[in-house]
C-alpha cells in the first residue's frame, strides 16, 4: 500500500491521503483518511462506491468516521483512478468481490483480528455482502446504502442476457464525448437513473475525468456499461445472502432505486443478523442533501453503539 499527498481540489478542507493497492494483475486506487483519535484494536473502515461512481461518493461520510477509526475509500476497477481489466476481460460481478478479497488479505491482514469493516453504496454494497457471505471471519459489520444483495434474473432470461451482452460487446465503442470543461460533464452527470445535485456531481466528476486535447473524457472504462453475461436467479441470491453472518445494516432512502420496488421482504429476512433503517433522499442519501441521519446511523453502528 502506497500513500502520496492529496493534490485535488479539496484537499485543503478534507484530510485524506491518495492510496494505491498493487493486486497480482491490477493495481487498485484510493483515499485514506487517517483516524484522528483511534482506540487500541480498532480495525479499519474499507468503503466501496456504486456503479461509474468512485471513492469520493464518501466525501462527507468518511471524515466523520475517520474521528476514531481509520478510513479507506476504494475505486473499485475501471473507475476513478484505479486500473482498468485488459482487453478481453470483463466487468463480471464476482471479479469485483475477488479484488476486494485479494486486496484485504495482501494489505489489511494485520488489521485487529484480521478484520475490517465494510461499507458499500449500491453496486459497492452488493460486493460487499457477497464478500462477507464467503469470508465472515474478516469482517467485523457490514453497512448496505440503498443496497440490498445482486440484480437477480429468472433462468428462462439466461440466453437473451447472454446474447445482449455478447453483441454489445462485439459492437465496441463509438467516439469518446470530449468536454470542455468538468462543468459541462457535471451537468451530463446530474442526470440519468440516479440524478444528482450540482453540488455532489461536481464532487464525483473530477476523478472520473481525464485531459485530453480539446477538453474532458470520461477516465471510467467504457466496457463498465456492457450488460453482464450471466445472472443470479434469486434463489442463489437469497442463498447467499443466508450465509451472512456478520452483524449488518440495512440503510434504505426514501426515494431511493430500492424505494419503488417490490418483493423485497424475503431477502430482509434471509439475512440472520440485520438491522434496517429508513433516512430521507435518494439513491446518494450519503452525499447529496441532509446527510447527517446516513453519517449518525453509520457511526453508531459501527462503533456498536446501536
Amino acid at each position: 500500500m502506497t500513500d502520496t499527498a492529496l493534490t485535488p481540489e479539496k484537499a485543503d478542507t478534507v484530510p485524506c491521503e491518495e492510496v494505491t493497492w498493487p493486486l497480482q494483475d491490477i493495481e487498485l486506487a484510493g483515499l485514506h483518511w487517517p483516524a484522528k483519535y483511534p482506540p487500541a484494536e480498532a480495525c479499519p473502515v474499507l468503503m466501496l462506491h456504486g456503479w461509474l461512481d468512485n471513492c469520493l461518493t464518501f466525501d462527507r461520510l468518511a471524515p466523520t468516521l475517520a474521528e476514531s477509526r481509520d478510513v479507506f475509500g476504494i475505486d473499485m476497477a475501471g473507475h476513478g483512478h484505479s486500473g482498468h481489466r485488459p482487453s478481453g476481460q470483463s466487468y463480471l460481478l464476482m471479479d469485483y468481490v475477488a479484488d476486494l478479497a485479494e486486496l484485504i488479505a495482501r494489505h489489511f491482514a494485520n488489521s485487529p483480528e484480521g478484520r475490517v469493516d465494510l461499507v458499500g453504496h449500491s453496486l459497492g454494497g452488493i460486493v460487499c455482502v457477497l464478500y462477507a457471505a464467503a469470508f465472515p471471519e474478516h469482517v467485523r459489520s457490514l453497512v448496505m446504502i440503498d443496497s440490498l444483495g445482486p440484480i437477480s434474473r429468472p433462468s428462462a432470461d439466461t440466453i437473451p442476457q447472454l446474447r445482449k451482452a455478447i453483441k454489445k460487446r462485439l459492437a465496441g465503442f463509438g467516439k469518446p464525448v470530449i468536454y470542455p470543461d468538468t462543468r459541462t460533464a457535471g451537468k451530463a452527470r446530474e442526470g440519468g437513473l440516479s440524478p444528482l445535485s450540482t453540488e455532489a456531481a461536481m464532487t464525483l466528476i473530477p476523478r472520473n475525468m481525464k485531459a485530453v486535447n480539446g477538453g474532458y473524457v470520461w477516465r471510467t472504462d467504457p466496457r463498465l456499461r456492457h450488460p453482464s453475461p450471466i445472472m443470479l436467479e434469486e434463489s442463489q441470491v437469497l442463498a447467499s445472502l443466508a450465509k451472512l453472518t456478520t452483524r449488518a445494516l440495512f440503510i434504505r432512502a426514501e426515494h431511493g432505486l430500492l424505494a419503488q420496488r417490490e418483493g423485497w421482504q424475503p431477502r430482509l429476512d434471509a439475512i440472520p443478523h440485520l438491522q434496517t433503517i429508513t433516512v430521507a433522499g435518494g439513491h446518494h442519501c450519503h452525499l447529496d442533501g441532509d446527510v447527517e441521519p446516513v453519517n449518525h446511523a453509520i457511526r453508531a453502528f459501527i462503533n456498536h453503539d446501536s
